[in-house]
């Protein structure tokens, strides 16, 4: 898709939004990750049940698909240097207010500031953002920013571990607010105002303006999409919130748990960019059925083995396998929708996407405290993911034999 006279809007300048996006993003996605590295050691000093800690973790996804989709209007009208500004203020001080020493402030801070005014205000619009600087290679530089998530699961979780381990969760949370607040500002005055999107043609507004997405209602297919998005999101999030837990469990050292995670997050990061590539080619929704389909074999072998090499495998295998999922939500529907649309249909589909990372992570703790295993949390998240791909595979059956665009919206 093009300015639709054949000239592409992709630059310079494109990529330099991308590259500055990824940047932010790394920080920004380290804040989540301190629940995830400090889940046993906050279950001791909060003297509770596992999913209780669990739960703030799960806030966060739900606070940040949640904001997502107003902040993604706002941004539209006060821009994105504006809204990350303050979801950068507001993160910090949701890492402040968790560190109080009741549940409630845990809770209050990682799902009110640092998940929907936080995050929410950061990642939806950035990546709606990014989206409207590409035609031609969205796919991938979608995949790209996205990986600032993996970025962080790379660096920061042996960073939080050591910090937790000598200094204590309190302390850790506190200096991680300080380097947020320091580094993410001075990126933001190098964000560039997105193009505005071309002006369809006859035919193409009479596309956009009709009422049918793959042979469905427009609001129907898009409700299919959020209820796959949900879906998948539930066996992504067993691992990605519970693994360095999972690992202690089993007899493997926090040092190594958290090694662990940093492999899966570094493989998937290496994988983003291929689904990215991939997406460009084949369109979002089969990208989606694609790594959908990984993700469910790489879910179901954590069941197979608790030796400590296996794990490492599997692990690095699922980073691998579920990286270009939700991305390619992303791509799927500004391949079938018009741009103007953008900035609430991609954060609806982020919201549930992230609804399902939020309830995998807190049921996961909650059948660990039933069973006093993760095995059912295993087996929970593998039934899910057979749902998401019932879903995606009826919606890719109606896609055109060349291609997945049905609407021209640049």
């Amino acid at each position: 898709m093009t300015d639709g006279t054949g000239t592409s809007i992709e630059g310079r300048q494109s990529w330099m939004a991308a590259g500055l996006t990824l940047a932010v993003l790394s920080i920004s996605y380290g804040a989540p990750l301190l629940v995830v590295v400090g889940l046993k050691p906050m279950q001791d000093g909060f003297a509770t049940d596992r999913s209780v800690i669990a739960l703030a973790g799960a806030l966060v996804w739900v606070g940040t698909g949640f904001g997502g989709i107003p902040m993604g209007w706002l941004a539209d009208r006060i821009g994105i240097r504006a809204i990350v500004l303050m979801g950068t203020v507001m993160m910090a001080a949701g890492l402040a207010l968790s560190t109080l020493g009741d549940v409630w402030a845990l809770y209050l801070g990682h799902g009110l500031l640092i998940g929907m005014l936080g995050n929410g205000a950061i990642y939806a619009p950035l990546l709606i953002h990014v989206s409207r600087w590409f035609d031609r290679r969205r796919g991938t530089a979608i995949a790209l920013i996205s990986s600032g998530q993996y970025i962080a699961g790379v660096v920061w979780p042996s960073v939080f571990e050591q910090g937790i381990a000598r200094y204590g969760w309190r302390a850790t949370m506190l200096a991680y607010a300080a380097v947020v607040i320091v580094v993410i500002p001075p990126f933001l005055p190098f964000l560039k105002r997105a193009p505005d999107a071309p002006v369809l043609g006859a035919g193409a507004r009479a596309a956009a303006g009709g009422r049918s997405v793959l042979g469905l209602h427009p609001n129907l297919t898009q409700t299919l999409i959020c209820l796959a998005a949900f879906c998948c999101c539930i066996p992504m999030s067993v691992p990605s919130t519970h693994l360095v837990a999972f690992c202690s469990d089993v007899g493997i050292t926090p040092v190594r748990g958290a090694m662990m995670l940093s492999v899966l997050l570094g493989c998937a990061f290496v994988s983003r960019q291929f689904w990215g590539a991939l997406g460009d080619r084949i369109g979002g929704l089969r990208t989606v059925l694609l790594g959908s389909l990984c993700q469910a074999v790489a879910i179901s072998a954590f069941l197979l083995t608790h030796n400590e090499i296996g794990l490492f495998v599997i692990a690095g295998a699922f980073g691998l396998g579920f990286s270009g999922i939700i991305p390619s939500y992303a791509v799927a529907i500004r391949d079938l929708y018009p741009s103007a649309e953008a900035s609430w249909r991609i954060p609806a589909v982020l919201f549930t996407g992230m609804s399902g990372m939020a309830f995998g992570s807190w049921f996961s703790g909650t059948l660990f405290d039933h069973f006093g295993s993760y095995d059912p949390a295993f087996v929970a998240g593998a039934l899910a993911n057979v749902v998401n791909l019932a879903l995606i595979g009826f919606l890719v059956a109606r896609l055109p034999r060349r291609g997945g665009v049905v609407l021209a919206g640049a």
